[in-house]
């Protein structure tokens, strides 16, 4: 049930990404008061952000575990990891078209994966490193590049966005709900982690350690600079785009659509959800890293019984491209307990059914016998 080199806790630390996408998705995200649920403040942002993150970890396993791949062997695994990005991105595309309300993240994913291909080179400490300075120095050149760039659509890639692929690319990139170039903070991050001896104790002890201490000071460091005075009138003046109804306070409450305005630098010091923000992206990144950890720790013991509990991890590809059309009118539509219900057990339930069988779910088989086609063929070659 488990193949050899699998890390379990892995697998449980993506059926948890699932789990808080649904949440986000199929779940009322305000209380009767206006204020945000205890589900949403807890998995709104986060979850896409642990998805994120353990991208950068498969990219990094896939490309030498802990010793980076060189010559041929990595010019090989670039190309399956290519061909994964296609082929993820293309997935996206085509659920961006089924009309749900969800933000489809798989083509921000495909693309997001790509720009991480040149990356694979490099080992653990240069990583982290490049992790570090591309979350401090990316959400400043991106609010600049944004000013000169279209105000974005707000709606998921679909495939007749092709036509545009100026008005597309810059979407992905910059502009949309999952901006890959800032995005890259979480790629890197994991890539890091995947380089580590994560059967470890104390790899997971450190990543609990250093992704909690991130994550609150983080948060602490924004709440300092947005109290300070005329800070919140600056962010109230300069507040554009879609925003929830009861303006500044709210939109900070319940977060932003993929960026923020650029009308102020002070925006940068938003860590409010979907913000892009260096402060956002920290958080976020540091509460993964602490998921992860604590997967890890937790999984040591009897890690069968993980697996097949949590084997929805194991073909997320497969399970969220499902969810998503659950999510479409002819079938559950509305927010509800029950709704998020019914997802949850459905993907558990097939998680675990392919867990016992042995198999990978049909995308990921799919994805991987195109992928294994590249990789061959630049071998051979």
């Amino acid at each position: 049930m488990v193949p050899p080199g699998r890390v379990v806790g892995l697998d449980v630390a993506r059926c948890i990404a699932l789990i808080g996408m649904i949440a986000t998705h199929a779940l009322v995200a305000t209380t009767p008061g206006g204020g945000v649920t205890v589900v949403q403040s807890v998995a709104g942002g986060r979850a896409s952000a642990l998805f994120a993150v353990l991208a950068g970890v498969s990219l990094s396993l896939m490309s030498g575990k802990r010793t980076p791949l060189s010559g041929q062997a990595w010019s090989a695994a670039a190309a399956g990891l290519a061909v994964r990005a296609l082929v993820v991105a293309f997935i996206g595309l085509v659920l961006g078209s089924l009309g749900t309300s969800i933000a489809i993240i798989l083509t921000y994913y495909g693309v997001l994966f790509a720009l991480g291909i040149p990356f694979t080179r490099l080992g653990a400490r240069s990583l982290a490193w490049l992790a570090v300075v591309w979350c401090l120095a990316a959400p400043v050149v991106c609010h600049v590049l944004r000013m000169a760039l279209p105000t974005p659509s707000y709606d998921s890639p679909v495939p007749s966005m092709l036509a545009d692929p100026f008005g597309l690319m810059t979407e992905l990139l910059f502009t949309g709900y999952y901006p890959a170039v800032p995005w890259l903070t979480y790629l890197l991050a994991g890539m890091a982690v995947g380089r580590m001896d994560l059967g470890r104790v104390g790899t997971a002890v450190r990543l609990v350690v250093v992704g909690t201490v991130v994550a609150v000071v983080a948060e602490a460091v924004s709440a300092y600079l947005l109290a300070r005075p005329g800070v919140t009138d600056t962010l109230a003046r300069t507040l554009t785009g879609p925003h929830e109804p009861g303006g500044l306070a709210d939109s900070l409450e319940h977060g932003l659509y993929g960026t923020t305005p650029t009308g102020s630098s002070w925006w940068l010091a938003v860590e409010s959800p979907h913000t892009g923000t260096p402060f956002d992206l920290a958080h976020t990144t540091g509460a993964a890293l602490a998921v992860i950890g604590v997967c890890l720790l937790v999984t040591r013991v009897a890690p069968t019984v993980w697996a097949v509990l949590f084997g929805a991890g194991a073909m997320t590809l497969s399970l969220y491209s499902l969810h998503v059309v659950m999510r479409t009118p002819p079938f559950w539509p509305d927010d509800s307990v029950g709704t998020f219900t019914l997802h949850v057990v459905v993907v558990l339930t097939i998680g675990a059914a392919f867990r016992l069988a042995g198999r990978s779910g049909p995308l990921e088989a799919m994805t991987a016998r195109l992928a294994g086609a590249a990789r061959r063929s630049v071998m051979v070659g």
